[in-house]
């Protein structure tokens, strides 16, 4: 497929030649061209080679006519019935796209070398008599489109030819589907493309085949203490400008896998590659695409990354059992979906970032996943809308393992460190380290942290020995130990903002009290020596202005309380906006590449 050695006439010959074991003895003649791309009136030199090098050569020269019955037919150009000792022919006037061809003879009688590859002078100008129309009518394609390549001129019978990178030339039959005059492909690959009738070459083009472009999400941090931010970053591969970037939130489908729904005020996209989740509570799926263009090309959706939480979700939680986060490989595993649902599936990341349910590597028997066939990896519960707490396990062939709890810690508590060996025997002379530093430890076999604080957060591991005196010494793998802030003390800062708005209101109100006070004390005195000086205001008189002035500061202080109440009620932010669009494609691109060969274990 990959060379257009003439059919017959040279093909045939070579073949018997190497079943023989002589094609070491046989010279290979090498032709080359240029310019290979051409305008009308163009001169093209072409230039032929033996391989290995050898002396006394004449060399031959020859148009390639399309026989469609096999490649090309040899057929000798003007003049070169007896060859040329140089070892090039110019070609005046090239007008269309033609090929060519050379080999080399000498001695007497002749020993000729075989034909050479047909190489190609290629031209973008329309012959009348052979035409190409590619369709979409561009020279740029996805490597997802449909292509159509459309033969017309003065022949009923065409074939569609492709010359790839690698210089290998080959028909639609190969790569597409020719029915008629036409070739169909979703395989086609970056070339020059031209079509052939029995004695015609028509217009060239060199189309371009490029990936379609992907978009690529990263989340950070991937692990979440309640209320964290987080970051979504999205990119395009390969890198391009003028996106706009749309966010999504991965809901779980228990019929697919997930369905993506716009975060919120996502309906426009944004220029900025990034989106910032504020107040992250528990485990959750996100993905994103980018969009761009009038009329606009979307890509595809990202594959699912998740930001993971091991707080518990009262919505859905995962237990794990044997309680701990480290297991040996010979080790049965049940993880536990418990919530408000009646219908789970148990979900796992490996290490190499597939994401893969319980139905690959255990048996899922009601809300419970069973396995014998767990790897290293994060796993988590699902329901058709919530996430549960999420599980950094390892599975350890090793002889060792640390036995540290699932869940957070919450501050303030007890937690008890373990060292377990594979065959249940003592384990001696235990030591416990944090972030790779040893822990002074008094006792030996466990570490007891009596009151857990935020700083004991880290990676634990454990090392010890099989025997007293023994000189092996055996080291769990890490697992990170995390710990919370108590519920009570999390649920009073939900009524931390209302206290001190409160003690504020508090203090502005004596304030404007005394204020009044001492207002009221002065205005008081002053009727009171307008009265002496003058005497001409009757008791009644004085006590009527004492009462306006003192309903106008009340009503005034109602007036001052009512404005700052409403400025206070009103310091409340708007509720973001929701799509409720819903989306008319299902998001499936959760990397599944390992699937395919899996069965159900």
């Amino acid at each position: 497929m990959g060379h257009t050695l003439f059919g017959a006439l040279g093909l045939f010959s070579l073949n018997i030649l190497l079943y023989c074991g002589h094609a070491q003895d046989v010279p290979q003649s090498v032709l080359t061209v240029s310019p290979s791309w051409t305008s009308p009136g163009d001169s093209v030199t072409l230039t032929c080679s033996v391989e290995p090098p050898s002396a006394g050569w004449r060399f031959f020269w020859y148009k390639a006519v399309p026989d469609l019955s096999r490649y090309y037919t040899p057929e000798l150009l003007a003049g070169g019935t007896t060859g040329t000792e140089q070892d090039s022919y110019i070609l005046h006037g090239q007008t269309h796209t033609a090929g060519y061809a050379c080999r080399a003879g000498r001695g007497d009688p002749v020993s000729y070398t075989q034909y050479s590859d047909v190489k190609f002078v290629w031209s973008g100008g329309v012959n009348p008599a052979a035409s190409l129309t590619v369709s979409p009518h561009r020279l740029q394609h996805f490597s997802t489109e449909s292509l159509s390549l459309i033969c017309e001129g003065n022949s009923t019978e065409w074939r569609v030819m492709m010359a790839d990178e690698d210089g290998d030339v080959s028909s639609c039959y190969y790569w597409g589907e020719m029915t008629g005059s036409t070739c169909n492909t979703t395989r086609a690959s970056s070339g020059v493309y031209w079509c052939e009738s029995e004695t015609q070459f028509s217009n060239a083009a060199n189309i371009t085949i490029h990936n379609v472009p992907r978009p690529v999400l990263t989340v950070s941090p991937s692990w979440t203490s309640p209320g964290d931010s987080v970051t979504l970053t999205c990119s395009v591969e390969p890198p391009s400008a003028g996106w706009r970037f749309f966010w999504y939130k991965a809901v779980p489908d228990l019929s697919r896998y997930y369905t993506p729904e716009l975060l919120a005020g996502g309906t426009t996209g944004t220029e900025q590659d990034s989106y910032i989740l504020h107040g992250q509570t528990h485990t959750a799926g996100y993905a994103c695409r980018a969009g761009r263009g009038d009329p606009g090309f979307n890509t595809s959706y990202s594959r699912v990354k998740f930001v993971w939480s091991g707080g518990v979700n009262p919505a859905a939680s995962l237990t794990v059992s044997p309680h701990r986060l480290q297991h040996f490989s010979t080790e049965s595993l049940s993880l536990i979906c418990e919530g408000n649902s009646t219908e789970w599936r148990v979900m796992k990341v490996d290490e190499d970032g597939d994401v893969l349910p319980c139905y690959y590597w255990g048996e899922m028997t009601g809300s419970t996943c069973n396995t014998t066939r767990a790897s290293s990896g994060v796993y988590w519960c699902e329901s058709e809308t919530e996430f549960s707490n999420a599980a950094n396990i390892t599975i350890h062939s090793g002889d060792v393992i640390l036995v540290s709890p699932v869940r957070p810690v919450t501050e303030g508590h007890s937690v008890t460190l373990g060292c377990k060996l594979r065959t249940e025997n003592l384990l001696y002379n235990v030591d416990f380290y944090k972030n790779d530093k040893l822990i002074p430890n008094p006792v030996r076999g466990e570490l007891l942290i009596s009151a857990v604080t935020k700083s004991d957060e880290g990676f634990y591991k454990c090392r010890g020995r099989k025997s007293p005196q023994g000189l092996e010494t055996l080291t769990s793998a890490e697992s990170w130990l995390s710990v919370k802030y108590p519920e009570e003390a999390a649920s009073s800062s939900v009524f931390l903002v209302p206290l001190v708005v409160g003690l504020v209101s508090g203090v502005l109100l004596i304030i404007l009290l005394l204020l009044f006070l001492r207002r009221y004390r002065k205005s008081e005195a002053s009727s009171l020596s307008r009265s002496q000086r003058t005497n001409q205001s009757p008791a009644t008189d004085h006590m009527i202005n004492q009462g306006e002035t003192q309903d106008g500061h009340y009503a005034s202080l109602l007036r001052g309380d009512s404005c700052l109440y409403e400025a206070i009620g009103g310091s409340e932010e708007p509720e973001h906006g929701t799509n409720d669009e819903p989306e008319e494609s299902v998001y499936e691109n959760v990397r599944m590449e390992t699937a395919a060969g899996t069965s159900n274990g």
